[in-house]
């Protein structure tokens, strides 16, 4: 390749020239020939001060740039350096447009050429990849990454993963990259300069496809892997019923193994449970190894009984760990083979069919052409076509609606790509196999659409069992949200829809049979659709706002559905908006099965476009169906074993609409449709028990219905009580007792000092967000935490999982967060020595579900409180606290300034369903001086 390329780094004082941020470090390195040929770096003095945020960053302070260049003595060196080079940047357009904006403040002439991000060539390369921030990347790719986040350093290895970039272009198969170089025009940055040289290169040599590839239709796949083809090795094997044969076992195939009690206990008892039929409830503490614990007996209790078991987790991060981790440690202590094997629902698998009809067509939308050009590349890389291995972006999922697998609407073997589909391989792969792996929702798909996916399957393991009960009640219920739905629409009423419903015209009238409702007259009725669902949400949000009052300026909008307020007057705007939706969508469904109807019948003389169109709108229909059962049930036919809510977000309003319902209790249709027809269903998780009682989770998934309910609770076997301390400050309010202002800022004021002794390294956990802003607040602008990374949920942007990261890569850092953050965070360490829980967990008794669950019980004469709040707030609190100790090695403080948990009747429960630890009631002097010599 003989562009010459200049790969620039800049370190700022801020993102936004035009207020005044400048530059403070700027480096470039020359690529000739592929080759690094020379670097230039410097410090550049800004002439302003540097924050601390960015000092902390980069750890380029003010003394460093004080006898630095201005920008505008080193901006001719730039100038020269840059001259006829192809510009690279990681992020380019930030790098070039503030590099471009001080040119322009010095009076220098902007840089003219093409650019070339490494963002966006990553995106395409490694499409498998979870972050594309250079420091992550770098450590993926094992390059040697000295000091992220200053720029000379950032410059060479951005350089170096070019090159490294430019070589696996090379390595992909010709159509692909035809077809990469096609696509690249779209892109915001100029790939298609790398992507055409490599092309003419590759078109004068004579290419040999790798074994590990085919080529079908002009789309380059990797062949299936063969390893388990025509599986079908079952042999009796004999469990190790004795502690020393289990302790032989794993300690010969896994590294550093620890001999854990509790673990062979749990083992004995998954295996007793599989062997008698009986269903089981496990509570493992932390430390446990659990997944070893319910994996190894479920192998051997396959193998012997000829018996597949499945095992249904919460989260994909759980489901990739025990398929890539846990089960590879198991296939080495094993002396036997074992089949294992991830199903997920057809909507996670591609549409190869429909995908390859996309490539078709003249695309405009940069977000599907960058995830064409991704599934390209994935393609060749992927054995089971689950598009939970790709990156996407939210553009990139809009696509992904439209080539997923929904099964097939015409025969499935005029599908040319049926030999290739993913979603039947997995299908026939889960078939043979010992242990299957899934996720709760696919296991909940047999109780709404009676698929029987799972019906040969008797015995069951269900990992992270504390969720089984929410995520019934959510896959049971309802929800419509008003951007999903608009999103909808302006697809129907998109113009390539347009142009699809006027080809199915063309093809109809072919067959000179004519239409009741010609295409114009259904492009108006889906315009209109598109004013009305736009209507009944401005409805809706006209209902929460008016309601705004009632929720004590919190930014969360509900109104709960019941039955007197839909008779009230000033609803029923809402209810005729419902049915008028309704009615358009019965007209549009009725010219689109018009339409499909007439084409099925002559389905084999269509060309492979013209089906994959019929299949597409097939999959719209089916959306229509959907869509309408969705509003008639929350809306218009509303039963009472459902609680129905208006929700909003007041910040986002109307985006943050949603209509929803939920099963008031799902316990008896889990008896019934669920465990009665199981014959072993495992249930295990840290969090099942409150006061030592299983009780609660008993009566909320319907097993206290089962008398030979096996029930065991095993502790963590970490030595709580040297690991940590729980604090009660005694000098803070009762939360009950004064305004919530006040409560805050006595928080604010404990969480600063407090911040300070441990320096950084603290999660604080909330209840509210709006409690949760106002005290990041509150430290914020104390100016005490100035030299503090203060990251905050809501707040700071990012996903959990980006928030945790960033956390853990600073010194002085405090994490606030609240609802998810209360589980599935996992920060082992150092990193994480202080956890503070600002208020006991309870769900706010006027939040919808919550207010209907609690009639109900009281309409069976309980206690609301005794019998659901508590409970449910003691497992919350559970999690909560078994975020600060992950490992063997942790140590640190766990703060709970709720007194209630002293103070009450029903705070001992908390402390009760907790490891036993050293409780101290200190004041806020005492609690600093314990936590300094502590840590």
């Amino acid at each position: 390749m003989k562009q010459r390329f200049v790969v620039v780094d800049l370190e700022t004082t801020g993102n936004s020239p035009k207020k005044g941020d400048r530059i403070i470090q700027i480096a470039a390195v020359v690529i000739e020939n592929e080759e690094i040929i020379d670097q230039y770096t410097t410090f550049v003095n800004p002439c302003v001060p540097i924050p601390s945020f960015i000092e902390e960053l980069t750890g380029i302070n003010d003394e460093m740039v004080k006898q630095a260049p201005l920008f505008e003595e080193v901006a001719p060196e730039l100038t020269r350096i840059l001259k006829d080079s192809i510009f690279v940047a990681h992020n380019v357009l930030f790098d070039l447009n503030f590099l471009q904006s001080e040119f322009n403040r010095v009076g220098c002439p902007e840089f003219v050429g093409l650019n070339v991000d490494t963002v966006e060539l990553a995106k395409v390369l490694l499409p498998t990849s979870d972050s594309y921030k250079l420091f992550e990347l770098t450590e993926c790719l094992a390059i040697k990454h000295d000091r992220p986040h200053q720029a000379d350093s950032d410059a060479l290895v951005t350089a170096e993963l070019l090159l490294q970039f430019i070589n696996q272009t090379r390595e992909l198969p010709l159509v692909t990259l035809e077809k990469l170089a096609k696509l690249s025009i779209g892109l915001k940055s100029n790939l298609n300069e790398i992507f055409e040289d490599i092309l003419t290169e590759k078109r004068n040599h004579l290419e040999n496809l790798s074994e590990h590839l085919e080529v079908f239709k002009g789309i380059a796949l990797r062949k299936k892997n063969k390893k388990y083809s025509n599986y079908n090795y079952r042999e009796k094997k004999e469990y190790p019923l004795h502690q020393h044969d289990k302790q032989k076992l794993l300690s010969n195939g896994i590294k550093h193994y620890e001999v854990r009690d509790g673990q062979h206990e749990m083992m004995d008892t998954v295996y007793e449970a599989f062997r008698l039929n009986k269903h089981a409830m496990i509570e493992a503490g932390t430390g446990i190894g659990k997944s070893i614990a319910y994996l190894l007996p479920s192998i051997y209790f396959s193998k012997t009984e000829n018996q597949p078991i499945l095992i249904s987790t919460h989260t994909i991060q759980l489901q990739d760990q025990l398929l890539n981790t846990e089960l590879k440690k198991l296939e080495k202590v094993l002396s036997f083979p074992f089949k294992a094997v991830v199903l997920k629902g057809k909507q996670h698998y591609i549409n190869l069919f429909k995908f390859e009809q996309t490539l078709y067509e003249a695309d405009q939308q940069y977000d599907t052409i960058l995830t064409k050009m991704q599934l390209l590349v994935w393609l060749i890389h992927t054995e089971t076509g689950d598009i939970d291995e790709v990156n996407l972006s939210s553009g990139g999922k809009i696509f992904w609606n439209r080539i997923r697998h929904d099964g097939w609407h015409l025969s499935k073997e005029r599908d040319p790509w049926i030999a290739k589909d993913f979603y039947l391989y997995a299908r026939r792969e889960a078939e043979n196999a010992d242990i299957v792996i899934t996720n709760h929702s696919m296991l909940l798909l047999d109780l709404i659409q009676k698929q029987q996916l799972f019906k040969e399957f008797n015995y069951v393991v269900i990992d992270e069992a504390h969720h089984f009960e929410k995520t019934s009640r959510g896959f049971l219920g309802e929800k419509l949200e008003y951007i999903p739905s608009k999103f909808f629409c302006s697809q129907l009423g998109s113009y390539e829809k347009k142009q699809l419903f006027y080809q199915l015209e063309v093809m109809v009238q072919k067959q000179k049979i004519s239409l009741k409702m010609p295409t114009f007259e259904l492009d108006f009725i889906i315009a209109e659709l598109e004013t009305e669902i736009d209507e009944l949400f401005t409805i809706i949000a006209e209902k929460l706002l008016k309601n705004e009052k009632k929720n004590k300026g919190h930014h969360k909008l509900q109104i709960r559905l019941s039955n007197k307020l839909l008779k009230e007057k000033s609803l029923q705007p809402i209810l005729f908006a419902a049915e008028r939706v309704i009615s358009s969508v019965n007209q549009i469904r009725s010219g689109l099965e018009e339409r499909l109807s007439q084409l099925k019948k002559i389905s084999e003389k269509l060309s492979e476009k013209d089906k994959a169109l019929l299949e597409e709108v097939f999959s719209y229909d089916h959306e229509l169906v959907s869509f309408k059962h969705s509003i008639q049930h929350l809306l218009l036919e509303q039963t009472n074993e459902f609680v129905y809510w208006l929700e909003g977000d007041m910040r986002a309003i109307p985006n943050s609409i949603s209509i929803q319902a939920q099963p008031i209790s799902v316990s008896e249709k889990l008896s019934k449709e669920f465990f009665a027809k199981r014959k072993s269903v495992i249930l295990t998780s840290a969090t099942l028990t409150v006061k030592d009682s299983f009780r609660f989770f008993e009566n909320e998934l319907g097993l206290h219905q089962f008398a030979d309910l096996i029930k065991k609770q095993i502790p963590s076997p970490f030595p709580y009580s040297e690991m940590t301390k729980l604090l009660i400050p005694n000098d803070i309010p009762e939360i009950r007792e004064v305004a919530v202002s006040e409560y805050v800022e006595a928080i604010a004021n404990h969480l600063i000092a407090i911040a300070q002794a441990t320096k950084g390294r603290m999660l604080v956990l909330f209840t509210s967000y709006d409690m949760l802003k106002k005290t990041y607040e509150l430290m914020k602008e104390s100016g005490l935490l100035d030299d503090f990374i203060l990251i905050a949920q809501g707040i700071t942007t990012g996903s959990r999982m980006r928030l945790t990261k960033n956390f853990q890569r600073f010194d002085k850092a405090v994490l606030f967060g609240t609802n998810s953050f209360w589980e599935g965070v996992d920060i082992p360490g150092e990193d994480l020595s202080c956890l503070s829980i600002v208020r006991l967990p309870f769900s706010p008794p006027d939040e919808p579900y919550t207010w209907a669950k609690n009639e109900a019980i009281q309409a069976e004469g309980k206690n609301p409180f005794s019998t659901y709040s508590l409970p449910e707030a003691v497992i919350r609190f559970k999690q909560g606290f078994g975020r600060l100790i992950r490992s063997g090695t942790d140590k640190g403080i766990v703060i709970v300034f709720d007194r209630r948990i002293e103070t009450t009747s029903y705070g001992n429960a908390f402390i009760r369903s907790i490891p036993s630890v050293p409780i101290e009631h200190v004041s806020l002097k005492e609690m600093i001086e314990t936590v300094e010599n502590w840590l």
